[in-house]
């Protein structure tokens, strides 16, 4: 096996026609996690180069890296001289994602230091460049990291949000690592683009309600309706991809959280209807993907109803819930803002679609036929996007990621 610093040959057959992606690591503790992530991508086709620093290999050796990525590993410039390794892994990656990325390698990616091959990959780099960020809470929050992070982000590099939960020790904040099934799905979004390196939702804030609500008849019953919630987190999680900040109203939904996301659960129309209003006052774009009950039991039944033998069943009489797209199409609270929503229809797809953009007020208006084996809980997805100036997108079936792209495409073209 080579050792440390033999950067050596790779085999150019089995690599050819694979995207290249270097996989950075850098000095942290949730260094083991990147193992996870660098075998989802190597497992699904990925030729991955793992270039670590030379903490990293405190946390993880240099023969685990070599024996998941199939490559020999190296943390210094000196090594294979005539090879150029620290011009070369740069240049022909389709892909650079350092994960973990701490506080250190974000203030020297930021200032363009380069004192070892990771940060000479990084300023060689023509690609898409990816930082996954994993430190303590107030690391993360430090004016300087901050600052960092938006220097980042304004060259067009892309640092996904850390995720909230427990750090080390005892502590708990923002600051985790991403679930590595999460960002493998960040660098799958990103390379699906094309390998554009440019975040057209960067510095943008959009919002995306996702799943379906529930109104409580009792406490054991509800209203409920079958959406799993996958499309709008295939939003987010193409957003986020695209550089945005995004905001996720999860309705009673089970699914991980996508990387780089802020998700706020809600339970009912009018917990989602509160929630959307307070995070749409400074959002660029409101999708609202949401399935959401038209209708609320008009009483709570603070006790399980019971059948009664010799008695007919208690009727039950309904109330309507708030518009919360037309309220939001309405109000607009932020000048600009974009409006999308969902129509899932059973007949008359198209017709129904168009008197509902009309009636709502919003400028796209995603058009799908739903049923019982239809979208909802499906990993497909297909439908026609219909705007408010008369245009129709049809989107064929395919992935509910496909539908996400476009759906921001054109969102972005509106915000321009």
């Amino acid at each position: 096996m080579d050792k440390v610093g033999n950067v050596g040959k790779t085999d150019e057959a089995n690599a050819a026609g694979k995207p290249k992606v270097v996989l950075g690591v850098s000095g942290g503790i949730a260094a083991y996690k990147a193992c996870e992530l660098l075998r989802r991508l190597t497992e699904s086709g990925h030729d991955v180069r793992v270039v670590p620093t030379e903490s990293a290999l405190h946390f993880v050796g240099a023969a685990t890296w070599s024996a998941l990525s199939g490559h020999p590993v190296s943390t210094e410039v000196w090594s294979d001289v005539h090879e150029v390794p620290h011009v070369r892994i740069g240049q022909h990656a389709d892909l650079v994602i350092v994960a973990p990325a701490t506080a250190d390698m974000l203030a020297k990616a930021a200032h363009g230091l380069a004192d070892d091959l990771l940060t000479n990959t990084l300023l060689t780099a023509r690609c898409p460049v990816v930082f996954a960020p994993a430190m303590h809470t107030e690391m993360w929050e430090h004016p300087a990291t901050q600052e960092n992070v938006a220097t980042l982000r304004r060259r067009g590099a892309l640092v996904v949000e850390p995720a909230v939960g427990r750090l080390t020790g005892v502590d708990t904040g923002k600051g985790r690592f991403p679930e590595p099934a999460e960002l493998f799905e960040v660098v799958r979004r990103v390379l699906a683009r094309g390998g554009r390196p440019e975040q057209d939702l960067a510095g943008r804030h959009v919002v995306v309600s996702a799943g379906g609500t529930r109104e409580p008849l009792d406490p054991v019953r509800f209203l409920g309706n079958r959406s799993s919630g996958k499309q709008g987190y295939a939003l987010a999680r193409s957003a986020a991809a695209r550089g945005a900040r995004v905001t996720l109203l999860a309705a009673n939904t089970a699914l991980p959280d996508p990387a780089g996301v802020d998700i706020v659960p809600v339970g009912t129309a009018v917990q989602l209807r509160e929630a959307v209003l307070k995070a749409a006052a400074d959002a660029d774009a409101v999708v609202m993907a949401a399935a959401v009950a038209d209708f609320r039991p008009e009483t709570y039944a603070t006790g399980k109803i019971k059948k009664k033998d010799g008695e007919a069943p208690p009727s039950i009489t309904l109330v309507r819930n708030p518009d919360i797209l037309a309220e939001i199409a309405g109000e607009r609270p932020r000048p600009g803002q974009v409006v999308v929503g969902f129509a899932a229809e059973t007949d008359d797809v198209l017709a129904n679609g168009r008197a509902k953009l009309a009636r709502k007020g919003c400028d796209l208006l995603v058009v799908n036929e739903v049923g019982e084996r239809k979208t909802f809980g499906s990993e497909q997805n297909e439908a026609i996007v219909l705007g408010a100036d008369g245009s129709e997108t049809p989107v064929p079936y395919g992935p509910k990621e496909d539908l996400a792209d476009t759906i921001w495409d054109l969102v972005v073209q509106r915000l321009a």
